[in-house]
């Protein structure tokens, strides 16, 4: 408390904060003895860009999220490297890099090739510049691209970075880092942890804490707002939580949102969905206050998190996730706003439109009034319209419609959607059973199971008809029926009534007989002279 009063007497301030110089913390090397982070859950080849960049004479470390959840014991998905070379030098050392972004220049190394390839991202340290130092710029990072050119550093009238390309010494890059349990560096080659901020110490505390004055740093990037969601949701089955200094300022900061070109924010949606946390990430955000308010779809996705369909398919994107297999989120899109395709559907079904139109135009509407132009109408609806679509081709098991859509490249989602639909009781267990086999029979095995669809085809369309059955007319019990041929057997239904189930007795028309005999009249009228 007195220090931080003699730093505001001496005009010193917290980091991303304006005015005075910010205090960017004391460099602690921490030996592999102290931080225990197991060698042989480093990823080989970032080990080897940073060997590269320290044998061309540069510092490089293994930075951010790898190094948190290296200190945890967990192998990261992910390694980032930092150093003080720039994006040209960094291009120069490796024989496939690219230097990509505008609004943050880093570079990627590429090692392998095909689906085995992996990408290590190297970025320069930054310097930490208060925004006074910044230059000035109105509009947004998308409506402000002419006065962007050219410039390294520069904010939006709010306060927002919207480019941060001026290089710096390494405790200036940790200080405008977001969390301190981001913000320490490993080197691989010596084991040693460069911390800046306690970042070791809120790793053991379990701790989420946002580096300098959150609100400013929310200021600075909004993004950051989800970001502190989606490590929360992450780390919270470890026991980690957003320390309430840095948790108070988020539901206030959620209007900023609102300036981030929407395109990110997609991003960042998805980024919350499909990082293997999806359950988590609703709980967090529900526990924050911060169930509405971040994105429209979000917001519908955390609605309808605990209806059967929608919470299956969270549940099976973590479960994929956390498998190592790929996940598509226009199949998860899909299925959160399944709900309003298909009540639209039927709304156009009761109105006599054809099915296919119907659904057609169910999913247009569904698009216009919950995607937007997000999606560009590009491949992420095309993809999202083709799972809706099959959904009642499904039914048609007879055919070559069978054969055709199993051929088809969106066949497999569009089977997981219908498989899910089944695991909720929204359709018939038998009919996802019955696409499991065939998609993996043989020639014979196919033909098998088309002659048993069709078979429970006609059972099931005999089954919906109503039955026919005869029944005797009521005879007076003064009147006992007669025995003999002609009371057992009656050919023109004189004495006979038909009667369907669940109906009353329809008569049927009485035949008027021929005289002289014609028509059976002959064997008739022996019969009654006989009685």
């Amino acid at each position: 408390m007195i220090k931080k009063f003699i730093d505001k007497l001496l005009g010193k301030s917290t980091p991303g904060t304006s005015g005075g110089k910010p205090h960017f913390g004391k460099r602690e090397e921490v030996p592999a003895s102290v931080h225990g982070i197991n060698p042989e859950l480093v990823d080989r080849r970032a080990a080897e860009v940073v060997q590269t960049l320290k044998d061309a004479g540069f510092e490089a470390y293994i930075v951010g999220g790898a190094v948190r959840d290296l200190l945890l014991g967990l192998r990261p998905k992910d390694f980032d490297v930092a150093t003080n070379a720039t994006p040209e030098q960094v291009k120069g050392l490796f024989r496939r890099a690219f230097i990509i972004g505008k609004r943050f220049r880093i570079v990627h190394v590429v090692h392998g090739r095909g689906r085995e390839h992996e990408v290590i991202e190297v970025s320069t340290f930054r310097a930490y510049l208060d925004n006074a130092a910044a230059g000035q710029v109105a509009g947004n990072e998308k409506t402000s691209k002419a006065q962007l050119s050219g410039m390294q550093h520069a904010v939006d009238a709010s306060g927002r970075v919207l480019r941060d390309n001026v290089w710096g010494p390494q405790d200036e890059d940790a200080t405008r880092r977001d969390f301190t349990v981001n913000a320490m560096y490993y080197d691989p080659v010596s084991q040693i942890v460069v911390d800046y901020h306690k970042g070791l110490q809120d790793a053991k505390k379990k701790t989420l804490r946002m580096i300098g004055d959150p609100a400013t740093r929310y200021r600075e990037d909004p993004v950051r707002i989800i970001r502190a969601v989606r490590f929360a949701a992450k780390l919270s089955p470890l026991g980690f939580s957003i320390d309430a200094k840095s948790a108070a300022p988020l539901v206030q900061s959620q209007a900023l949102l609102a300036e981030v070109p929407q395109s990110r924010m997609f991003d960042e949606m998805l980024k919350l969905l499909q990082t293997g946390h999806a359950i988590a990430t609703i709980e967090q955000l529900r526990k924050l206050g911060m169930a509405k308010g971040i994105y429209p779809l979000l917001d519908v996705a955390v609605e309808r998190a605990d209806t059967p369909f929608v919470k299956a398919a969270l549940v099976d994107t973590d479960r994929r996730v956390n498998e190592g297999k790929p996940v598509a989120p226009s199949f998860l899109l899909a299925c959160v706003l399944w709900e309003d395709v298909r009540n639209g559907w039927q709304e156009r079904l009761n109105q006599r439109l054809h099915p296919l139109p119907a659904l057609q135009e169910a999913i247009d509407e569904v698009f216009d009034k919950r995607i937007g132009d997000v999606s560009g109408r590009g491949k992420l609806a095309a993809d999202m319209r083709e799972i809706w679509v099959m959904q009642p081709r499904f039914e048609k098991r007879v055919g070559n419609t069978p054969f055709g859509m199993v051929m088809q490249p969106r066949f497999r989602a569009g089977f997981d959607f219908m498989r899910l639909r089944a695991d909720v009781g929204e359709i018939e267990e038998a009919l996802a059973e019955w696409w499991q086999d065939f998609q993996a029979a043989d020639d014979e095995r196919r033909d098998d199971l088309m002659d048993q669809a069709k078979e429970e085809t006609k059972a099931r369309q005999k089954a919906q008809q109503p039955v026919v059955k005869r029944v005797p007319r009521n005879t007076p019990a003064s009147a006992p029926r007669s025995a003999g041929p002609a009371a057992d057997a009656d050919p023109q239904g004189s004495d006979t009534e038909f009667a369907t189930e669940g109906g009353a007795p329809k008569k049927r028309r009485r035949r008027r007989r021929k005289p002289g005999g014609a028509g059976g009249g002959d064997g008739a009228a022996p019969a009654a002279a006989g009685e």
